[in-house]
């Protein structure tokens, strides 16, 4: 990736990490006009990014988060002490005579804390897999997935014009959105090749589909006595459960407002 395209990733990221926070501080200070109006920027200034990335940079299917974190365990560096067991050129394996089994020799057995529990060539294996599933090149996409991919990025800002024209209340917004994100995923659907992580991807927005559930007025009509009623029933008759599901169903109303009326 390139540098001003990493940039942009690194913008993404941070947009996606601050904005329910962002939400909730302007709602604190200016009140419910205030709140949509930043709502409607960081969606604005998150669909411009990843637009660019698509069609600019031709990132292909976009990912979340935008960056993959780092996994500090795989990226631990080697300690001075393993470093001169490495350079001394010393056997890092032995192989039994009869079991044929690989151990680590007792020389080159690593300080404690970057030890691992697996042969050297099941972490080497591991690491070179995944540096091989990072470095992937996104899988082109025609005029078709392009489209698919438009429609998927700039579905909130259509969702959010629709919620000032028709209201909160209104299934037309609750309707868009799922045309949008069922129709993204169809013609998406036909794409061949895609590497581990764009699959991985795809998977996730399906699964998403579930959050309809969650979103007004679907909610607000039929799902939120049933879902009430189910974890209710649960911290009554199923022992232990209650410690889960009772604050649960406290903080449920909380997060539906927050979490689940915006859809990017």
């Amino acid at each position: 990736q390139s540098l001003p395209q990493q940039k942009l990733l690194t913008w993404l990221s941070v947009l996606e990490c601050v904005e329910v926070f962002a939400e909730m501080g302007t709602a604190r200070v200016w009140g419910e006009m205030g709140r949509w109006t930043i709502i409607v920027l960081i969606q604005l200034a998150k669909a411009i990014l990843r637009l660019l990335l698509l069609l600019w940079y031709k990132a292909g299917i976009q990912m979340s988060p935008p960056i993959v974190p780092l996994n500090r365990e795989q990226q631990q560096p080697l300690h001075p002490q393993d470093m001169e067991n490495n350079s001394s050129g010393k056997d890092q394996t032995y192989v039994g005579r009869r079991s044929s089994r690989v151990v680590r020799s007792l020389q080159s057995t690593p300080s404690l804390q970057s030890r691992h529990w697996g042969s050297p060539q099941q972490r080497e294996e591991s690491q070179s897999r995944r540096a091989e599933e990072m470095n992937q090149p996104p899988t082109p996409l025609g005029l078709q997935e392009t489209f698919a991919e438009s429609l998927y990025i700039t579905r909130p800002l259509l969702h959010l014009l629709s919620l000032g024209v028709w209201g909160q209340r209104s299934w037309k917004p609750w309707l868009l959105s799922a045309v949008l994100d069922i129709s993204s995923l169809s013609l998406l659907s036909d794409l061949k090749d895609l590497n581990r992580r764009e699959r991985a991807e795809l998977r996730r927005r399906t699964i998403l589909l579930l959050y309809y559930l969650l979103r007004s007025p679907f909610y607000d009509r039929y799902s939120e006595g049933r879902i009430l009623l189910l974890l209710r029933l649960l911290a009554d008759y199923v022992p232990g459960v209650g410690f889960v599901t009772r604050p649960l169903m406290d903080y449920l109303p909380a997060w539906q407002k927050i979490y689940f009326y915006n859809w990017g």
